[in-house]
């Protein structure tokens, strides 16, 4: 400040010959005190308005028109379901109906990931206090003695001291250069992550569960399409015996009747095996114990009728519905807005605190006149000399949001590629279990004519074992290809995000609500 901008000192009072005695300047009421702290708290408002850091911008996401293996035809896609938030219901199947709902609440995966949400939404919630005054308050009683060094010449009574006292204080950061509201938007950023990586849990819990179902339902399928096979075959070595015991057959048809047998029974127990590894990743799925849905599952049922196509919409609504996705982009924006948390110390910070309080040395006089103590206070820190750390972190963080940018546009193009995928998938799995169907059926034709030619002596025995090794490798394959079918289904729609219920765990907290990710996709 220069000299002349300075207040003039006003010098004690005097007497001047010329002008008399010179009085003192007024000192300043209380009321004048409070409108002028008035005016500090409208013009720290005011300046409250300036943000450091860049503001965010959502990116764009360039997304073909349509899927490059979407339905061809308009009339086959409006024929085509779309992808149902419950899409197990779809498959008609009570026992899978029951399952996803159990996983979706008492899932150990998805209850970690809600307890992760939930600390995520209580540190944003805490957070927003940083934007209000802090106000505590205190009271202290003490009896202190001084040493005789401290006091010296005084009796021990003189040494004895009360102190009594009552405070309320209050401090508050004046957020002139947003470095406060940077950081409530970046938290409010992490909670939207944080909520959209839980829809993302349930989407994959809701997808496993469903694959592994399926999965089961085909092993059992195959389990049944093998104990059949091994019945027939059965039946051609019995009729093989009958005809060596008559003289009709030799010994290389007995043995070669059996050892096709053998092969057959020896597919049974690695069916078995998997059938039952279904069983348990299913129970844990649903946070059971791995032997608690053995009774259950072990009855077999069909495996459902699948649609054709399944309607897949377009890039640009898989992009609002990809929890995935959401999660990406709304990490882009906190990185984004840590850019001017970090920016904002180059500016001083400004603290606003004051104390109001009572002291005395005997309780009766706490609240008595002239007890009272107050203060207020200006604190400013100012990072200006350590101007090189600052923009270290000013820079580290352009560098983690250059980051989240990449892995936003990594998300989108991953979410683009899982979904063609499963869109070729399933059409060539559907595709493919049409032609193994018709390839069972007449493998079971050709099977049934051997018997017959064989039994009525117009060919012989190797006709009929080749006829029946080809039915079971079609028939096995059929099953295969049908599980390949549904849990292709299944892929498909879990990659258009199928299956975001609005549902919480058992057993935790459940959180502020917050816009779903949904809403907040690019």
């Amino acid at each position: 400040m220069h000299e002349h901008d300075r207040e003039p000192r006003v010098p004690a009072a005097r007497h001047s010959r010329a002008n008399g005695p010179r009085m003192m300047a007024p000192a300043k009421s209380p009321a004048q005190r409070t409108l002028r702290a008035f005016a500090l708290t409208a013009l720290a408002s005011t300046l409250a308005a300036c943000m450091v850091g860049p503001d965010y911008v959502r990116p764009e996401s360039v997304a073909s028109a349509q899927f490059a293996h979407a339905p061809a035809d308009a009339a086959a896609v409006a024929a085509a379901p779309a992808a149902d938030d419950a899409f197990w219901r779809s498959f008609g199947d009570p026992l899978l109906d029951r399952l996803v709902q159990e996983a979706l609440t008492a899932n150990h995966d998805l209850r970690i990931a809600l307890a992760t949400r939930d600390r995520v939404l209580a540190e944003w919630r805490g957070a927003r206090f940083d934007a209000l005054p802090v106000v505590t308050a205190g009271a202290e009683a003490a009896d202190a003695r001084a040493s005789a060094d401290q006091l010296p010449g005084a009796d021990r009574d003189a040494r004895d001291a009360e102190r009594y006292g009552v405070t309320l204080a209050a401090s508050w950061e004046l957020d002139l250069f947003g470095r406060i509201r940077r950081t409530l938007e970046a938290g409010h950023a992490d909670a939207d992550a944080a909520t959209a990586d839980l829809a993302a849990a349930q989407v994959a819990i809701a997808g496993d569960l469903a694959r592994s179902y399926f999965e089961l339902r085909g092993l059992q399928e195959r389990l049944r399409v093998a104990r059949a096979n091994v019945d027939n075959q059965r039946g051609t070595l019995r009729l093989v015996d009958a005809r060596f015991e008559a003289g009709g057959a030799n010994d290389f048809d007995t043995a070669r009747a059996r050892a096709q047998l053998e092969s057959t029974l020896a597919m049974i127990p690695a069916l078995e095996a998997q059938a039952a590894f279904s069983m348990h990743r299913i129970a844990v799925l649903a946070g059971r114990a791995p032997d608690a849905l053995l009774a259950q599952l072990s009855e077999p049922v069909a495996l459902p009728a699948l649609p054709a196509r399944i309607d897949p919409g377009t890039p640009g609504e898989l992009l609002r519905q990809r929890p995935d996705v959401a999660s990406a982009e709304r990490r882009l924006h906190s990185a984004t807005a840590r850019i001017g948390v970090a920016t904002a110390d180059l500016f001083p910070r400004f603290t606003l605190g004051g104390l109001l309080g009572t002291q005395a040395v005997d309780p009766s006089a706490l609240f008595a006149r002239d007890s009272e103590s107050r203060l207020v206070a200006l604190g400013i820190d100012w990072s200006f000399l350590d101007v090189g750390h600052v923009r270290a972190r000013i820079a580290a963080s352009e560098a983690d949001a250059a980051a989240a940018l990449a892995r936003y546009e990594q998300s989108v193009l991953l979410a683009l590629e899982d979904t063609e995928n499963a869109l070729v998938r399933y059409a060539r799995a559907r595709s493919e279990d049409a032609h193994l169907e018709r390839a069972a059926a007449d493998s079971e034709r050709a099977a049934a004519l051997a018997r017959v030619r064989f039994e009525a002596g117009a060919t012989g025995l190797f006709e009929v074992l080749d006829a029946e090794r080809t039915r079971l490798q079609a028939q096995d394959a059929h099953a295969a290809a049908r599980t390949r079918s549904a849990t292709g289904a299944v892929a498909l729609y879990r990659a258009l995000a199928g299956g975001w219920p609005a549902l919480e765990p058992a057993g935790a907290g459940v959180a502020a609500a917050l816009p779903s990710p949904r809403s907040r996709a690019p």
